[in-house]
């Protein structure tokens, strides 16, 4: 520390992290290495060009699919012939069953896949015929099939699989990085989302930056319109004028604060400012489709409106990784699309549909360019669904699957992540994590490593303690690693 322990936010008695914060984006991640160096961590150490120079750091970048509102594993990725023989039975009194549930769904039958299941890649990992473009990548994918969570409802989950907490407050994990790693493009958000239907449960909590400062949470990018609004002065405004009014606003910013020093959300105000400056002259070029092929496009999906929206999406996040973005998340059925209480059959068709070409499209184009390989893939959502019925009978139309935080999978590629494989398993009927269960602090404890992030050693200090993104938990899944 600089000086005591009075108000963290005087300007007399700053830690030393927090002053070489104030000075930049950049600098956390001086001030982080030397933390780290100080207890002999082998976590990242930025160098000039902001680029991790640990042999840990397979990463460079995120690209996080979130499909809200909880794919059915059992459906998907995790095939159950016992669930199969099982169709139309009550759940046997060997599986536990939940302490609680919000419908009392655990008394309706077990109910089977509806889908055909066939082995694929040269790994013959098993997928459904529900994704079968995503199905000819197999051997790039790592699927974890013992994910947990500890959230029952979508606001809670999809809250903790993005901060790690169900409860409102904490950081995302794109924020933790942002704050970990600093920018490599100084002209563009260093943390991006973007969604294609509806807003998401939780609202700007699933981006925002929690504790830390407000410049580390995550830039919306709009659904409609241009992506980034208010890029572009006025017709009427030129070149010059701009310049002095931007000249104005930084000279009133420097007055207000030499009269607040120590402020945080008002250097994260002005650092907001000047990066919108800068990203009038970077962000519309990242932003512009224009200039892709016409096979680009059709790669993606873009061209058919069943897929125009995601692979849209999709298609920016290649362009934004590629220019050095380090986090971008892209949600695909959000405001709890995937949430297939009823009519599972063809609320997944619809969103496996939507997600299943542009998601292939994606990993093909990163592969193609040499991008896969410094840029970890992340799919999942914030649970999975129940292997017995929340409504509607077996074999019926209307039947639908409870949510199930106690098992679901995810998977992962790119980053040197050895694909074509499974990690842990669910029980018999795909309803709780049995083997090597990975919980949500562990897939983001992974993610930090393969960025060469400690979890332990990335702290921030917040009311006296030194928070950490994973709260006190998680490890490392080092099968993945």
């Amino acid at each position: 520390m600089l000086t005591n322990t009075s108000s963290p936010n005087s300007a007399h008695a700053i830690s030393r992290r927090e002053l070489l914060m104030r000075s930049g984006s950049g600098l956390a991640s001086i001030a982080l290495a030397q933390l780290l160096s100080e207890n002999g961590s082998a976590a990242t150490v930025p160098s000039s060009n902001h680029e991790p120079s640990s042999q840990l750091a397979r990463a460079r970048s995120v690209i996080w699919l979130f499909m809200e509102g909880g794919p059915s594993h059992v459906d998907l990725f995790d095939p159950k012939p016992l669930l199969n023989k099982l169709d139309g039975q009550p759940i046997p009194n060997s599986f536990q069953l939940p302490v609680t549930s919000a419908t009392g769904s655990h008394r309706m039958p077990l109910i089977r896949s509806p889908r055909t299941w066939s082995q694929h890649g040269q790994s013959g990992l098993w997928v459904s015929e529900w994704y079968p473009h995503i199905a000819k990548h197999v051997d790039d994918l790592a699927i974890l099939r013992s994910c947990w969570a500890d959230g029952l409802n979508h606001v809670g989950s999809v809250r903790q699989m993005n901060t790690g907490s169900v409860l409102a407050g904490r950081p995302s994990l794109g924020a933790w990085v942002s704050y970990g790693l600093g920018a490599i493009n100084q002209d563009l958000p260093t943390f991006v989302s973007m969604t294609d239907d509806k807003l998401v449960r939780g609202g700007t909590s699933n981006w925002g930056s929690g504790f830390l400062p407000a410049s580390y949470q995550g830039t919306m990018l709009q659904r409609q319109g241009p992506p980034i609004l208010d890029l572009n002065p006025g017709a009427s405004v030129g070149h010059l004028q701009q310049r002095s009014r931007l000249d104005f606003l930084q000279q009133l910013n420097q007055h207000t604060r030499q009269q607040r020093p120590g402020d945080e959300q008002l250097d994260a105000r002005i650092a907001s400012y000047e990066l919108a400056h800068r990203m009038q002259s970077a962000a519309p070029e990242a932003v512009d489709l224009s200039s892709e092929s016409a096979a680009m496009l059709d790669l993606y999906g873009i061209n058919q409106p069943a897929t125009a929206t995601f692979g849209r999406n999709c298609l920016l996040a290649r362009r934004l990784v590629e220019r050095g973005v380090r986090f971008v998340e892209l949600y695909c059925g959000s405001g709890s699309g995937w949430d297939g209480h009823s009519a599972l059959e063809s609320n997944h068709s619809k969103w496996c549909q939507v997600s299943d070409l542009p998601i292939a499209g994606l990993l093909t184009d990163l592969k193609a360019r040499g991008l896969l390989d410094r840029t970890l893939v992340v799919w999942g959502g914030e649970f999975g669904r129940t292997p017995f019925s929340d409504t509607g009978a077996p074999g019926g139309k209307n039947y639908g699957r409870d949510h199930n935080p106690w098992g679901f999978s995810m998977w992962m590629a790119g980053a040197g992540i050895r694909g074509g494989r499974t990690i842990g398993s669910t029980d018999e009927i795909g309803f709780r994590a049995t083997e090597n269960r990975c919980h949500v602090h562990d897939i983001h404890a992974t993610v930090l490593h393969l960025l060469g992030l400690n979890h332990f050693e990335l702290t921030y200090l917040h009311n006296g303690r030194d928070e950490r993104p994973t709260v006190n938990g998680g490890k490392v899944i080092e099968e993945l690693v």
